[in-house]
């Protein structure tokens, strides 16, 4: 699995995307994507909240589904599980986000922005790191920090 800085950042990008397209159907700009072992990305999504009506229709939980789909069938297909698969996102997991990733078996999480109010990544939580559940995520948080928060202020503040 890739796992340098470059990649992150490239992948970031590839979130951000997901992100600003978010921004057509007026959800909060957050992104992700699920890269495989190879660097492909597997699954994409940004937040569907407003434009599904679904409250689970969060960026992480669009792309992991996506993720899964992909690999249905595949000759990588190992049920519901995403093991050595990478999420990248635009800002720190919630805590139905980081649960989602500890029951997919994520191993990787890449997150931008940290989220001081709900993140369940190592600011308010830590799921993804907590020694009493099943699996554990490696974390790698700040990727285009700046970028990533710039975007979720700006959005906030052109809604006021």
């Amino acid at each position: 699995m890739i796992r340098d800085d470059a990649h992150h950042r490239e992948w970031m990008g590839l979130a951000l995307e997901q992100a600003r397209g978010a921004l057509r159907t007026d959800d909060v700009p957050i992104g992700a994507v699920v890269v495989g072992p190879d660097g492909a990305v597997l699954g994409a999504g940004g937040n569907a909240r407003e434009a599904t009506g679904d409250p689970t229709a969060h960026a992480e939980i669009v792309a992991i589904r996506a993720a899964a789909a992909a690999l249905r069938g595949s000759a990588r297909d190992d049920g519901w599980r995403l093991e050595d698969c990478t999420l990248v996102v635009t800002l720190e997991p919630c805590a139905m986000c980081a649960g989602a990733v500890v029951l997919a078996r994520i191993p990787r999480v890449v997150f931008g922005a940290w989220d001081p109010k709900a993140g369940a990544s190592g600011s308010v939580f830590d799921i993804l790191r907590e020694p009493r559940l099943n699996h554990w995520t490696e974390v790698f948080p700040g990727v285009r920090e700046e970028e990533c928060g710039e975007l979720l202020r700006g959005f906030f503040r052109d809604m006021r």
